[in-house]
C-alpha cells in the first residue's frame, strides 16, 4: 500500500525533531559545564570575591542567562566589572543580579528621541496604564489608553520603542523585577494586536529602582509603564547587554 506523501513528511519531521532532541539534550549540561567555569575564572579575574554564577533558572533547568548573587560588600564599580566579566564569556545571554540591582548597559549608539515620546508622554501625564493588583492583566480603562497610546506612536514606525515597566517597593525585589517585566510584555503585546511592528518594540522591567521624583519608593504611583521612542538605523544584531552598578 503506498504512503501518501503528506503522512510521509509528517513521519519525517517527528525523526528529525526526536533525533534533534536526542542528540541536543546530553550536550545541554555540559554547555552550562562551560560557561560556569568561564564564568568562574572570570569572576576572580575581575575581582568578584564571593560571587557565584547560577546558570538555572527557577525550574532548576539550565539556561545561558546567569543569576549573580553574593558581592554584597563589593563596590558598585567592583560589581559592574563583575557582571560585564561574566556577560563576555562566550555562550552567555543576559546577566542578573539575585537582589535585582540590575541597569542594563548596551554598546549601542544612542540615538535622538523622536516626537512622538513627546505625544505619548502627553498621553500619560494625567493617566497611567492600570494593572490587576499583583499581575500582568490590563484593566479595562488601560486598553482604551493604549488604543491612543498606539495611534501616537504609529507616525513613528520603523524607530525603536522601549516599554519599561516599573513597580513600587512593597514587595521582595526580584518579585519586583519579574512583575515589572511581565506587565512590560503585556504591554508590547497590546500595542502589536493594534497594528505596531513587534520587531520595533523592546520590553523591559527594572522593578523599583527608579521610583517617581518626589514619591516615596512604596507608593502605587510608582507602578507605570514608561515609553521611550528612539531614531534608529535598519535592525541589526545587537551586543549582549551588561548590567551596571545598582
Amino acid at each position: 500500500m503506498p504512503i501518501r506523501p503528506s503522512l510521509a513528511f509528517f513521519a519525517g519531521a517527528v525523526i528529525v525533531g526526536v533525533s534533534g532532541y536526542l542528540l541536543a539534550e546530553p550536550m545541554a549540561p555540559g554547555f552550562v559545564d562551560r560557561l560556569e567555569a568561564e564564568a568562574e575564572v572570570a569572576i576572580a579575574d575581575a575581582g568578584g570575591t564571593g560571587v557565584t554564577a547560577r546558570f538555572a533558572n527557577a525550574a532548576g533547568s539550565p539556561t545561558r542567562h546567569p543569576l549573580l548573587s553574593g558581592g554584597e560588600t563589593l563596590d558598585e564599580a567592583t560589581r559592574a566589572q563583575v557582571a560585564r566579566a561574566v556577560s563576555a564569556v562566550p555562550g552567555v545571554g543576559g546577566v542578573v543580579w539575585s537582589d535585582g540591582t540590575m541597569r542594563a548597559e548596551s554598546d549601542e549608539p544612542v540615538y535622538q528621541p523622536l516626537h512622538c515620546q513627546e505625544d505619548v508622554e502627553g498621553l500619560l501625564r494625567t493617566r497611567s496604564i492600570r494593572f490587576e493588583e499583583a499581575s500582568s492583566a490590563l484593566l479595562p480603562a488601560s486598553r482604551i489608553l493604549l488604543d491612543e497610546v498606539a495611534d501616537a506612536l504609529r507616525p513613528c514606525l520603523g524607530s525603536i520603542i522601549a516599554i519599561t515597566g516599573h513597580t513600587d517597593q512593597s514587595g521582595p525585589e526580584p518579585g519586583n523585577l519579574a512583575l515589572s517585566m511581565d506587565r512590560a510584555r503585556a504591554v508590547r503585546e497590546a500595542l502589536v494586536r493594534r497594528g505596531i511592528p513587534r520587531d520595533g518594540l523592546r520590553a523591559n522591567g527594572i522593578g523599583s529602582q527608579q521610583p517617581v521624583d518626589g514619591l516615596a519608593p512604596t507608593d502605587p504611583a510608582n507602578r507605570r509603564i514608561e515609553f521611550s521612542v528612539i531614531r534608529t538605523e535598519p535592525l541589526r544584531p545587537t551586543p549582549v547587554d551588561t548590567p551596571g552598578a545598582r
